[in-house]
């Protein structure tokens, strides 16, 4: 009899990078039921409406993507209120809580990690710095409290993934756990590249102040460049304030005119400290190669001075002075293809599929030895 397989992600209210991860687990698992703390058909435009879809109770209130940050305190309560007593292997999609659901005694727990939750463990200070007090100190409790329900969350699991290198170090650092990398997948497939690219840079992101776009944005003023920011986001209207003539917005836009404006850019540029970097990988397989910031995943994804360059601090002089250097039309379209096809989504199935059977087969010790975290300790602690 076949295993009962669970899939479980933060949260579906959009598509981004980590909702296209998740996807291509449902695609492995067609079987399995989904699970998630909330979930928006319309954000997440109908990608998952054929599945069965289960959720938490903060579904009642309704939250989308423009409105679920305020429930922060809640999330871990609801993962842990999910009922997985009916499934023998549970695949969690964690970039923040996911990872922390009570699974069975005898169910193996696989967890996908994008990143451990951010704005608790590397961008805790930042995020601290954009309150006042007493903003501040509340928040803190708040982060401090999640820690402490993260740490113990993540001695429940039996085997964790990291999406990069970065990830791997964070996994160890933070939990104390180790982790095999497994690069997320990208539908190379989607992209066919352009006999003749624009004169256009692009940024193809999430406008959200960790990813630094207002450093693109200060050196394209600066150069006097055309640069094209693809994306939407809180930041947007202080991005747009700041933007100068040669800067243009198109806010989101679907799967096709991304892939088309990608293959039709001269280069597309990565500000962020990214984990893994989706959209570096997408714009190689378009054929045009990456400017990107030399931090995180680009650096496992890029391949210097063939499908891409780097710069070494996040400053728009730093950018600016990238741009200059280096020249788009000189890179091998054909190099930037060979280079993304090494991250397409079979590799991800595959190297999955093998983590989660020798998960199944290998011995694990008993879950009354872990360290099991009270119900409700992110708030009680």
């Amino acid at each position: 009899m076949a295993p009962r397989v669970a899939l479980i992600h933060d949260f579906l209210l959009d598509v981004r990078g980590a909702e296209r991860v998740f996807a291509a687990l449902c695609d492995l698992y067609p079987e399995a039921d989904l699970f998630t703390a909330v979930y928006d058909e319309r954000g997440t435009e109908g990608w998952f409406a054929h599945r069965n879809v289960n959720t938490s109770f903060l579904q009642r209130l309704r939250p989308t993507a423009r409105t679920f940050r305020p429930l922060l305190p809640l999330y871990p309560y609801a993962m842990e209120s999910i009922d997985l007593s009916d499934y023998d292997v549970v695949v969690s999609s964690s970039s923040a809580w996911a990872h922390g659901v009570i699974v069975p005694p005898e169910a193996v727990h696989v967890c996908y990690c994008h990143n451990p939750f951010r704005y608790a463990w590397n961008a805790r200070e930042q995020t601290l710095a954009q309150h006042r007090q007493p903003v501040r100190a509340a928040l803190g409790m708040v982060l401090q409290r999640w820690r402490m329900w993260d740490f113990v969350a993540a001695q429940r699991v039996d085997r964790y993934v990291a999406n990069s290198e970065t990830t791997r170090r964070r996994i160890h650092r933070y939990f104390a756990r180790e982790s095999t990398v497994l690069h997320p997948p990208v539908q190379t497939s989607r992209f066919t590249p352009v006999a003749s690219p624009g004169g256009a840079y692009m940024v193809l992101s999430e406008l959200m102040p960790h990813k630094r776009i207002e450093v693109a944005v200060q050196a394209f003023n600066e150069l006097r460049l055309p640069l094209l920011v693809v994306g939407n986001g809180p930041d947007a209207r202080r991005l747009r304030r700041m933007a100068g003539p040669t800067i243009s917005f198109t806010g989101r836009v679907s799967d096709e005119e991304a892939a088309r404006l990608l293959a039709e850019c001269r280069a597309l540029v990565v500000t962020a400290t990214e984990e893994f970097g989706i959209a570096a990988v997408e714009a190689q397989a378009a054929g045009r190669p990456v400017i990107a910031l030399r931090e995180g995943g680009a650096r496992e994804t890029v391949v210097e001075g063939v499908t891409g360059t780097f710069f070494d601090a996040p400053t728009p002089q730093a950018l600016a002075a990238a741009v200059r250097r280096f020249d788009p039309l000189e890179v091998d379209p054909a190099a930037c293809v060979r280079q993304a096809q090494r991250f397409d989504v079979g590799h991800f199935r595959r190297g999955m599929r093998a983590v989660v059977d020798e998960a199944l087969a290998g011995e694990r010790a008993p879950r009354e030895e872990r360290r099991r975290v009270p119900r409700g300790l992110a708030l009680a602690s």
